[in-house]
């Protein structure tokens, strides 16, 4: 699947230069919000571009969990995944996998641990990745789980039950992981229920929280401070990216609406670092292991700028307008 898509992106690639010597396509058409999005990605978001304007959305993207298809998943090689933990940030830390993220967020009473991974590996690289970089999982007060799939959210138990976290989640999919019991790892209880614009301070720190229904109905997004070297910084958190089995001509309206609401407030807030609970899309894994190497006046590769920033949001924009007109 990842060799197609890379090729898919390539392709788009070289119709966008064919473009630039030929007739351009009419903006509100398919390949003209395709052409558009390649231009808005570059070379900096080919998995953003991929997953978004390559894979038609279709039923195999994203299956619904059931108890029955959850219990039987078995765990895959861990070397397929595993990853070790890195410092991103004077007071944010990368605790994911080679596909999927977790973030820690340092606080002066504590720590906002932001989405929670499958439940096998939560335990080796959530807890013990803390470990390793010198932190306390014990000392983790929230955990925002950014939107109800497995792949996010099956280790909120665990750092509820043993560390007696509070965890924050969209009403709609806390209801969705309630039908969906049990999950691997269990189910955790219903705890705090996000609002728009709610303001979660803990210590030092406050992060907004800002609904972006679309990926899943519940889906949550944040914007939050950082420091690098002692610079601030500003974060913008895209909570849920791709299009999955449940979207209608409706459900691509929401997805735009929320990629444009976000963008305004990233814009706003000054953000110039995006981040994303996937990899794929905002190369987190990448990026933290050219950290091992950087030098006193290197700059952070998780600073993207503002430009860049915007540009996220206008290829997730571009690619879900076009595959509105697809689904039309």
């Amino acid at each position: 699947m990842k060799m197609r898509i890379l090729d898919s992106v390539l392709l788009l690639a070289t119709v966008g230069c064919v473009y630039t010597h030929a007739q351009q396509p009419a903006p509100n058409s398919v390949d003209g919000h395709k052409l558009a999005a390649q231009r808005a990605a570059g070379l900096e978001y080919p998995g953003l571009l991929g997953r978004l304007c390559v894979v038609t959305p279709h039923k195999e993207n994203a299956p619904p969990r059931t108890p029955s298809s959850a219990a039987r998943r078995p765990a895959p090689d861990r070397a397929s995944w595993y990853a070790p933990p890195f410092k991103v940030f004077d007071n944010l830390y990368w605790v994911g996998t080679k596909v999927h993220s977790s973030w820690a967020l340092k606080t002066s009473d504590g720590i906002i641990l932001i989405d929670t991974l499958y439940n096998f590996a939560s335990e080796p690289e959530i807890v013990d990745g803390l470990t390793k970089l010198g932190l306390d999982p014990a000392t983790v007060k929230y955990v925002i789980v950014s939107h109800g799939h497995g792949d996010h959210d099956e280790g909120a138990n665990l750092m509820q039950q043993r560390f007696h976290a509070h965890v924050i989640m969209g009403g709609p999919d806390w209801d969705a992981i309630e039908k969906a019991n049990p999950m691997p790892g269990g189910t955790p209880k219903r705890d705090m229920v996000a609002t728009d614009g709610e303001k979660l301070t803990l210590g030092d720190t406050t992060v907004t929280i800002v609904l972006t229904p679309g990926h899943t109905l519940g889906t949550l997004s944040l914007l939050f401070p950082v420091k690098d070297q002692g610079r601030p910084l500003n974060v913008v958190y895209s909570g849920g990216t791709a299009f999955n089995n449940q979207f209608d001509a409706d459900r691509f309206q929401m997805y735009i609406a929320s990629q444009r609401k976000l963008a305004k407030l990233a814009a706003d807030s000054g953000a110039t670092v995006l981040l994303s609970n996937h990899s794929e899309f905002d190369g987190a894994y990448t990026k933290a292991r050219l950290l091992a190497s950087r030098g006193p006046n290197d700059p952070n590769p998780f600073e993207v700028g503002h430009d860049s920033v915007a540009r996220y949001f206008t290829t997730s924009d571009e690619c879900a307008q076009a595959a509105l007109l697809e689904y039309k």
